[in-house]
């Protein structure tokens, strides 16, 4: 098993009202495409246009209730890991946007309120390994419940289907994914 990296340092981005929905986090618009690069340059444009370009590689979004609710569409966490984003901090999640984030590896921590007490520009530190969120810049510090086992396992090999791969012994390779989307985790060759 590998590990997710314990410690997550970054600036906060912060979106405290409720209900922050997909079509926010990546306008339907853009969704002609699978190409994460792209998807990147338009995350978060329909409620903040700068964005993208104040967002620094390992930036913090922080969320209030019911982060990521709307369609089911694993491009608005395509699109967020891409532009930089190492994890998103909400209240709670929609459970189609949680889901699609353990199964594509990234970090979602739910910390109920720490939206309502953070800023954007606050320097962050998710103590994954403790369940603490730091915040440096206000001196405090909020508990959330740790990560399980199994979903620090799923992360740190980056995803439900990398995590399934490697306990069958077989190499998973993300174009071929890329390319036939509907290709099953048995279908991708053994490791030789």
């Amino acid at each position: 098993m590998g590990s997710v990296d314990t410690v997550i340092r970054g600036r906060a981005h912060v979106y405290p009202r409720a209900h922050v929905n997909t079509d926010e986090i990546i306008p339907a618009r853009y969704l002609n495409t699978h190409d994460h690069v792209e998807l990147a340059k338009h995350a978060m444009e329909d409620i903040d246009p700068d964005f993208v370009k104040r967002v620094q590689p390992g930036d913090i979004v922080v969320g209030g209730e019911d982060f990521g609710c709307g369609s089911s569409r694993e491009h608005a966490v395509w699109a967020l890991r891409k532009a930089g984003i190492s994890c998103v901090i909400a209240s709670n999640f929609a459970r189609i946007f949680f889901r699609n984030s353990l199964n594509n590896g990234f970090l979602s921590i739910e910390c109920a309120g720490f939206a309502d007490k953070a800023k954007s520009g606050d320097d962050l530190e998710v103590d994954l390994a403790k369940g603490v969120i730091r915040n440096h810049t206000q001196g405090t510090e909020h508990v959330f419940v740790p990560l399980t086992p199994f979903v620090q396992e799923m992360i740190a090999a980056g995803g439900l289907l990398p995590m399934v791969a490697k306990k069958r012994g077989t190499v998973y390779n993300p174009a071929i994914v890329a390319v036939k989307p509907d290709v099953r985790v048995s279908q991708i060759a053994p490791a030789k």
